[in-house]
């Protein structure tokens, strides 16, 4: 190690802890939105203050202005008729500190970044990776009153559509920040057939592509219904009139709750078999220990995540259970990039710089 590299090491770990610390913020902050939405609470808060927003109504003027707000959109005049202020009182704390934590990370994120920039410890790829992270986090705030608005005038809840948006920005951020963390430890490149890579990658895309559906089920309360198990409407594979009667025939797709439900169910099996396969096929490859646990790991936390599912669906979404359902999907999320990024990053060594010595001194 030459001397710029060791007076660079600790820095590189406080970079290390800082996103961790970063990414275990973002998963509460997921946590979090989910029980505001379980709470019904996400449209108390009906303006976006980015700055003066962070204080909560600090006296019975400011509490009465902010329920009166909430009185004058429709999720009030047709589903909350007749609330107490006291009872506004309990949506408003969810959805206000679910605010206050995205400030929180914003500010946790900005501050050591910038620095560690000043510091000069960072990496050209890194400080890349980092700023389109911060955009992305900058974006998400957008994105969330963006979502709020949709339940501001016509709707009683908000968008499916704009909530799955939202749900998915945070995990594909969280999901960089964990991905970034593991390219910064330098290991040796696993030598693995690429069948087991393909597998891996299309874990991670199929991984996304559940989540989403999860985020439609939430959205449109679709795990209130059809809570049977394993059979749906009925039948392990409900009528296609069922499914279909919408027009265009997409729309179901996003629409339909008997459709939405059944497509996460199904994409939850696929998900589970995927896993399987690819575990056995990483053992029969002799991959090497680290993604033989990792694949086995992944296999164990998707077996925890259905079982949940299916507890949640049978007991019509108790807040305790889909708030664990919700947790686990995390830390599905989190092993699936970790056995990804092991299997497909291309390991790049950090450059070795060089001890300049003065002139006349061997080196």
């Amino acid at each position: 190690m030459t001397a710029s590299s060791a007076q660079q090491a600790p820095h590189l770990r406080a970079v290390r802890w800082w996103l961790i610390v970063v990414a275990a913020l973002i998963a509460v902050m997921v946590l979090v939105g989910g029980a505001t939405r379980l709470t019904e609470s996400g449209l108390s808060i009906v303006e976006w203050k980015p700055v003066t927003g962070t204080l909560p109504p600090l006296n019975e003027a400011q509490w009465a202005q902010a329920f009166e707000g909430y009185k004058a959109i429709p999720q009030y005049r047709e589903l909350n008729a007749g609330m107490s202020l006291a009872e506004f009182k309990t949506i408003f704390w969810w959805e206000w500190s679910h605010r206050l934590l995205g400030r929180v990370i914003g500010a946790v994120y900005l501050l050591p970044f910038l620095y560690f920039l000043w510091r000069g410890v960072l990496s050209t790829e890194l400080k890349w990776r980092l700023w389109i992270i911060f955009a992305l986090g900058a974006l998400q705030g957008a994105v969330g009153w963006w979502m709020v608005y949709s339940g501001l005038t016509q709707r009683t809840e908000v968008s499916q559509y704009r909530l799955a948006t939202h749900l998915m920005l945070a995990l594909f951020i969280l999901a960089s920040i964990v991905w970034t963390l593991r390219r910064m430890t330098a290991r040796p490149q696993p030598i693995v057939p690429m069948r087991l890579k393909v597998s891996g990658v299309a874990l991670l895309a199929l991984t996304f592509v559940q989540l989403y559906f999860g985020a439609l089920v939430a959205g449109l309360r679709a795990g209130r219904v059809y809570n049977t198990w394993p059979e749906i409407d009925g039948a392990f594979i409900p009528s296609a009139a069922r499914l279909w009667f919408e027009e265009p025939w997409w729309r179901n797709l996003f629409d339909n709750t008997l459709t939405v439900q059944f497509e996460h169910r199904m994409t939850a099996y696929a998900l589970l078999i995927l896993a399987v396969l690819h575990a056995i096929d990483a053992m029969r490859s002799r991959a090497g220990a680290a993604v033989i646990g990792g694949a086995w790991s992944l296999v164990a936390a998707i077996i925890l995540q259905a079982a949940l599912g299916i507890l949640t669906l049978l007991h019509q979404v108790p807040i305790d259970l889909a708030l664990a359902h919700q947790a686990v999907a995390i830390v599905v999320l989190t092993l699936v990039v970790l056995q990804t990024e092991r299997l497909v990053a291309r390991r790049v060594e950090p450059d070795r710089q060089k001890l300049i010595l003065p002139l006349g001194q061997p080196g």
